[in-house]
């Protein structure tokens, strides 16, 4: 038998390195090609690699947690013969070769291993021992911390949906906070965090929490997504001259509106949330201020500002692995309907860790939903490539003036960031004025 090395490839990304998340064979396992055999994540992406060998499992060489250099072993796989590898799978992922020889060979379609896998103790789940849910449900559930077994399903057969899945953590979110517990005795506390296995000498392990001796403190390593939104931030706040506006909106039109397309038969399949108004307002706004759509380019000739003139929505999501920002291509061309059905499954792809690398690209516009956290303003940071971003905060009843009288309405705070190079203080008021009109009348989506 003849055992195979599968080094690291490139994953298409232009990055040099990834981490190892999770193993999906054990030594022994027999695999074929195009297995999923380990899970990994960039800075960008978690990607599944599948293995361009059939064969035996023989070595892992690079353990969990371990960050690890394109081009570098990760597995050996024994072969019966020394034949090269059969043809990938097709993919619409592109395959660059690496200087290492490495090739990304599809895109883990090809089944499962068909062998032992290694101890369910070993991998920590959710419980949900008799309850009805699909693999990616379970997986979802996993990242969000929701124990299938607390979840009412809904679905036709008795089984777990996504949208039970999702709607028990929101609530479990907005719930969290209601009971304050007291202040213990303990003036401090810290978690422990578990070192990973030392790798093989071919792989780079990350550094272990660095404790002080009475474990007042911890260092946490910054990497991955952490890694790669804190460069891009602080390039994006020193590079960028921000200037931050806001304004406080009656919002009771919309939250009428958003009654309306709940109850309605067009709309009886797709989540409806202010977010979907308040997406309708920005694409509005953009049309009517296209300078808020460019961006401030350096070439070799000088400076210039490309204005786009389509909209390429980003969505600020918090995901169990950090801040993401995928946005909807072409989203000036869609309807209300379209636009709520491309929302939801942006949202659901983010929580679930599957957000693709091109959906994260090529963004020209940027929303944050902060309200869903009950923040009512902030200046958050424009987001590389891009001109500005857009807050919407927390939607509250508050006392409103209508008519010379004091009433309760539904009230909200628009605020947003922009970049002085490109847009002036007339444009950037003018935006947030619009984006405030449509969700104080949104009739006026109707031109």
């Amino acid at each position: 038998m003849t055992d195979q090395t599968f080094v690291l490839p490139d994953v298409g990304e232009g990055l040099t390195e990834a981490e190892i998340v999770q193993w999906r064979v054990a030594p022994g396992d027999t695999v074929a090609v195009n297995d999923v055999i380990v899970e990994i994540e960039t800075a960008k992406s978690l990607v599944e690699l599948p293995s361009p060998y059939s064969g035996t499992v023989g070595e892992l060489l690079a353990s969990e947690g371990a960050t690890v250099e394109v081009g570098s072993p990760i597995i050996t796989i024994g072969s019966a013969d020394a034949a090269p590898p059969a043809p990938p799978a097709p993919t619409t992922v592109p395959e660059p070769s690496d200087p290492g020889g490495a090739v990304l060979v599809g895109y883990g379609t090809g089944g499962a291993v068909s062998s032992r896998r290694r101890k369910p103790a070993e991998r920590p789940v959710a419980a949900s021992v008799g309850v009805v849910a699909k693999p990616p449900i379970r997986k979802l559930a996993r990242d969000l911390g929701v124990d299938l077994s607390a979840v009412t399903p809904s679905g036709t057969a008795g089984e777990v949906t996504r949208d039970d899945v999702v709607k028990h953590a929101e609530q479990a979110s907005v719930f969290r906070n209601i009971e304050t517990p007291a202040w213990g005795d303990v003036r401090e506390e810290t978690i422990e965090v578990s070192a990973p296995a030392a790798p093989a000498p071919t792989a780079s392990a990350p550094a272990p929490a660095a404790q002080s001796a009475d474990a007042r403190e911890e260092s946490i390593p910054v990497r991955g997504v952490r890694k790669a939104t804190a460069n891009a931030m602080t390039s994006s706040a020193y590079s960028a001259p921000h200037v931050s506006v806001w304004v406080d909106v009656d919002a009771s039109r919309t939250i009428e509106l958003v009654k309306r397309l709940k109850a309605s038969a067009d709309f009886a399949d797709v989540k409806i949330s202010p977010l979907l108004i308040m997406a309708r307002a920005v694409i509005w706004a953009l049309r009517r201020t296209p300078m808020i759509n460019a961006a401030w380019v350096d070439t070799e000739d000088g400076a210039q500002i490309s204005v786009r003139h389509y909209v390429n929505l980003g969505i600020a999501a918090a995901t169990p692995r950090g801040l993401l920002v995928p946005n909807i291509k072409d989203a000036q061309g869609m309807n209300t309907r379209e636009l709520a059905k491309a929302l939801e499954h942006l949202t659901l792809t983010a929580r679930e860790g599957k957000t693709s690398l091109a959906d994260q690209s090529g963004g020209t516009f940027t929303i944050t939903n902060i309200g869903v956290f009950g923040v009512d303003a902030g200046t958050p940071i424009i987001n590389p490539g891009e001109a500005g971003i857009i807050a919407l905060g927390a939607i509250r009843q508050k006392p409103w003036v209508v008519d010379g009288e004091v009433r309760p309405r539904w009230v909200t705070t628009v605020s947003g960031s922009f970049d002085h190079r490109v847009v002036d203080g007339d444009g950037i008021s003018r935006f947030i004025a619009d984006v405030a009109s449509v969700l104080e009348e949104p009739a006026l989506l109707l031109d």
